[in-house]
C-alpha cells in the first residue's frame, strides 16, 4: 500500500507544474510570509488532494456565495480548517509544508499506544526509564520508584504535556526506539506521509517533523477512540504525589492537582475558554515556536483546526486557532473543499481495523475515564460548579445533548451538549466521553443506552474555576508549585532546549 501511494505521489509532482499554472488562485485576508523569513517548500505532498500541495492560502468560495473575509490577523506559517466528520479541508495554508510539531506529536503517540495498555495497570517507575527525559522538558512530576496506573501516565501526557510520564510508557511499550518504529509505522498507516517521529515526546530533534495536514489526520483518528477523546477533554485531574508522614506518623503517598495546558479548554489572561472545545493538544519549544490542533462543535458541526508556528509565543496560536474555528463554522456551507482528510488504510482498504481503541477484550463500557474534570464537569463526584445528570436516551435525544442525526463518512461521538452560535462568557458544553461513545445508531443500538451518565457543567464563577494564568508547557517562562504547594506539578518548560 505505501509503495503505490508512493508512486501516486511522485505522478503527483510530476503535474504539479500544470497545477501551478491552472489553479484557482488563493483567496485574499490572511498574512502571507514576509521577505526574510523561511519559505514553504515549492513543491509539497498531494495526499488529500492537488491544491494542498500548493504553497499560500487555498480557499474556493461557491457560486454566488457571500464568504467571510479569513482572520486579516493570521501570522501562522501553516494552517488547516477540516470538518471532523465528512473530511471536508475548508481552507487551508502550506497544509503539507513540514515543519516541527512540538508535543503536539503526542497525539500520535497517544493514538499509537492507547490501545495497548489497561489504563488500571500499576507500573513502578524505574531510574533507566527516565535517563532519556531531555534538559528543559515539561514534566508532570512523575518519580522513579514510585508506581503509577497507566491512566495516571497518560493524564499526565495529556494534560501537563509530561515528557516523563511519555517515556516510562515508551519503556513500557519495549523502548524508545521499538516506540518510533510504531509510531511512524502509524503515520504511514493513516497516511500522515509528512511526518517523522525522532523522540515520541516531540521534544527538537534533527529531522523530526510533521504536518497541519498530517496533525489534523491523527488528531481525527484519536477522536474516534473514547479515552482519548477522555484524556483530552480533561480539564483538571488529581495525580499522585510523593509518599510523606502524616500526622499520625503514617507514611501516605500524597496528590496534587493538574491542569490542562490546553488554553482553549481552560481559558487564560485575555482568553475565553472556546465554546464547544474539546481538546486536543498544544506545544511549544524553541525551534518549532508554537503548534496547535484543536476540535470543537457547533450544532451537528465538527471542525479541526491545526495551526503551527505563528509569530510569538503565549496565546497567540490560540487565538489564531479560535479565529479559524470562528471563520470555519461561519463559512463552511459557502465554500467547495480544497481537499479531504484521507481515512486509515484500514478503512480505504477494506480491512476492517478497529478504530475504536480499546485494548484486546476490553468492552466499550470498561474503556478508559480519566478520574478528572473535563469540559463538561467531572467523571467522578464532585461538588461546587460540576453536576452529574443521570438521564435515559430519550431525554438525552431531547436535550440536544445525543449524537449526531445525520449521516457523516466519519461520524465522530458527540461533542458537545448545548451548542451555540458565536462564542461568549460560557463554559464549554458538555464532551464526548466513554459514557457517550457512538453515533445515533449505535447510542439506539446499544443496550447501555437506557441508562448512562452526561455531565454537565455549570455556567458562571466557580470555587474550581481555573487560575488565570497557570503553568503549562505551551510557552516559555511559565511555572509554579502544585496546587497543595508540596509535589512538584509541571514545571511549565518548553518541550525542548532553550536554543535550537
Amino acid at each position: 500500500m505505501r509503495s503505490a501511494r508512493g508512486r501516486l505521489a511522485a505522478t503527483a509532482v510530476l503535474f504539479l507544474p500544470c497545477l501551478l499554472a491552472t489553479a484557482p488562485a488563493a483567496a485574499a485576508g490572511a498574512a502571507e510570509e514576509k521577505p526574510g523569513e523561511p519559505s514553504p517548500p515549492a513543491l509539497m505532498s498531494t495526499v488529500g488532494g492537488d491544491r494542498l500541495g500548493l504553497p499560500g492560502t487555498q480557499i474556493q468560495p461557491r457560486a454566488g456565495a457571500g464568504v467571510p473575509e479569513l482572520p486579516a490577523s493570521l501570522t501562522s506559517r501553516s494552517w488547516i480548517v477540516a470538518d471532523a466528520e465528512t473530511g471536508d479541508v475548508l481552507a487551508a495554508k502550506n497544509a503539507h509544508w513540514p515543519l516541527a510539531p512540538a508535543s503536539t506529536l503526542k497525539m500520535l503517540f497517544a493514538d499509537t499506544l492507547l490501545p495497548k495498555f489497561d489504563p488500571e495497570t500499576v507500573h513502578r517507575v524505574t531510574r533507566e526509564e527516565l535517563l532519556e527525559v531531555g534538559p528543559g522538558s515539561s514534566l508532570v512530576g512523575v518519580k522513579e520508584g514510585l508506581t503509577y496506573t497507566v491512566r495516571d501516565l497518560w493524564l499526565g501526557v495529556f494534560l501537563r504535556s509530561g515528557n516523563d510520564a511519555v517515556h516510562v510508557l515508551a519503556e513500557m511499550n519495549g523502548g524508545k526506539e521499538e516506540t518510533v518504529r510504531e509510531m511512524n509505522e502509524h503515520a504511514r498507516e493513516l497516511g500522515a506521509l509528512d511526518t517523522h517521529v525522532v523522540s515520541p515526546d516531540g521534544y527538537d530533534a534533527e529531522g523530526q517533523v510533521s504536518s497541519a495536514y498530517d496533525l489534523t489526520l491523527i488528531a481525527r483518528s484519536g477522536m474516534q477512540k473514547p479515552d482519548f477523546r477522555a484524556y483530552a477533554a480533561t480539564v483538571r485531574a488529581t495525580f499522585p504525589g510523593d509518599v510523606e508522614k502524616g500526622e499520625d506518623g503514617e507514611r501516605k503517598r500524597g496528590t496534587f492537582e493538574i491542569q490542562n495546558t490546553n488554553r482553549l479548554l481552560t481559558g487564560d489572561v485575555g482568553l475565553e475558554p472556546y465554546e464547544g472545545i474539546a481538546g486536543v493538544k498544544n506545544g511549544y519549544t524553541s525551534q518549532a515556536g508554537s503548534t496547535f490542533t484543536g476540535v470543537a462543535q457547533r450544532g451537528d458541526r465538527v471542525l479541526l483546526v491545526t495551526a503551527m508556528h505563528p509569530e510569538g509565543n503565549g496565546v497567540r496560536v490560540y487565538q489564531e486557532t479560535a479565529a479559524l474555528l470562528d471563520w470555519g463554522f461561519e463559512a463552511a456551507d459557502d465554500v467547495v473543499p480544497v481537499g479531504q482528510l484521507v481515512p486509515p488504510e484500514g478503512v480505504r482498504d477494506g480491512s476492517g481495523k478497529n478504530t475504536d481503541g480499546r485494548p484486546a477484550g476490553q468492552r466499550e463500557d470498561t474503556a478508559a475515564a480519566p478520574s478528572g474534570h473535563t469540559a463538561a464537569g467531572a467523571h467522578g463526584p464532585s461538588g461546587g460548579a460540576d453536576t452529574a445528570l443521570l438521564v435515559g436516551a430519550a431525554a438525552l435525544l431531547a436535550l440536544g445533548a445525543g449524537a449526531y442525526g445525520v449521516h457523516r463518512r466519519w461520524p465522530l461521538p458527540s461533542l458537545s451538549g448545548s451548542p451555540g452560535a458565536g462564542r461568549g462568557r460560557r463554559a464549554p458544553a458538555a464532551l464526548g466521553s466513554p459514557e457517550n461513545p457512538g453515533t445515533l445508531e449505535r447510542l439506539l443500538g446499544s443496550a447501555a443506552a437506557t441508562k448512562f451518565v452526561v455531565v454537565l457543567r455549570r455556567t458562571g464563577a466557580s470555587a474550581e474555576a481555573p487560575p488565570a494564568a497557570a503553568a503549562d508547557g505551551g510557552g516559555p517562562g511559565r511555572g509554579g508549585p502544585a496546587a497543595d504547594g508540596k509535589a512538584p506539578a509541571a514545571p511549565g518548560a518548553p518541550d525542548g532546549p532553550a536554543t535550537p
